[in-house]
């Protein structure tokens, strides 16, 4: 499976994994920091302008990270999950550990679904309830979600119409299929075994005020992996890279160059 990738810059490589239904588009904003780093933003299969394929698994998305940073030679890399992408590049660690210097977790959870040992993520039945309301209407349901991204009051006009016309308009929507099969990720993915296994340094970044993953689902990623620290976004909900791209940016480049 041949991912489709835009870069940009030179340096320490830099991996943007979008989350579900998304695109690499999503990390527009952080553009600006190609002259810090060697940016590799990633459209995950079916997603983008990569091609479709038969099966969308969590596995099938971390092999293919896998693949590219082999076909790259990446090594020293940094790699950056946001929402879905963070189960991605979690599930993908242990193959990709001796090509890594760190990773950025940002709006994730180890666990989507929560249950009896995991109350920090959504109900099972709404993960199903999005299904169902994907087969009556895609493109309405789509819409709804992308809005369910930001928090009250998050968003002026002018920054909701620039995210409209470079993140969304810019891009190209997801393969259906691609869509529902990843559905599936959300309501059965479990990474919490691996977190302790971790041994590089995460940043782990969440917006204080979202509702598609609670932040208390990336307090319990800060609390497992050994190595990590949390930076939360105060008045941002699911996307704070996209909505407070100075500070995020600030944030990333810091930690980058930490390493």
């Amino acid at each position: 499976m041949t991912l489709h990738f835009q870069e940009t810059g030179a340096g320490r490589p830099v991996v943007f994994v979008h989350g579900w239904a998304m695109s690499g588009r999503a990390w527009r904003f952080q553009q600006e920091l190609q002259d810090a780093a060697r940016l590799i933003f990633v459209d995950l299969r079916g997603h983008g302008h990569s091609a479709p394929a038969s099966s969308y698994t969590i596995d099938d998305y971390a092999s293919d990270l896998a693949a590219l940073f082999e076909e790259l030679a990446l090594q020293d890399a940094v790699l950056v999950g946001w929402s879905m992408g963070v189960q991605v590049v979690l599930q993908a660690f242990p193959a990709l550990r001796s090509r890594l210097a760190g990773m950025v977790l940002v709006g994730g959870n180890a666990r989507y679904a929560s249950s009896d040992d995991y109350p920090h993520g959504k109900a099972p039945v709404e993960v199903k309830g999005m299904g169902l309301r994907l087969r009556r209407d895609h493109q309405k349901t789509m819409g709804d979600f992308f809005k369910g991204m930001f928090a009250e009051g998050e968003l002026d006009h002018d920054l909701y119409q620039r995210i409209v016309h470079e993140i969304v308009l810019g891009g190209r929507s997801a393969d259906h299929e691609a869509v529902m099969q990843s559905l599936n990720i959300l309501s059965t993915a479990d990474l919490r075994e691996g977190l302790p296994q971790v041994d590089r340094p995460v940043l782990v970044i969440h917006g204080e005020q979202d509702t598609v993953c609670p932040v208390a689902a990336s307090e319990y990623l800060a609390q497992h992996l050994p190595m990590a620290r949390l930076e939360k976004f105060q008045g941002c909900g699911h996307a704070p890279f996209m909505t407070r791209p100075e500070r995020f940016n600030v944030v990333l480049r810091d930690f980058i160059a930490a390493l």
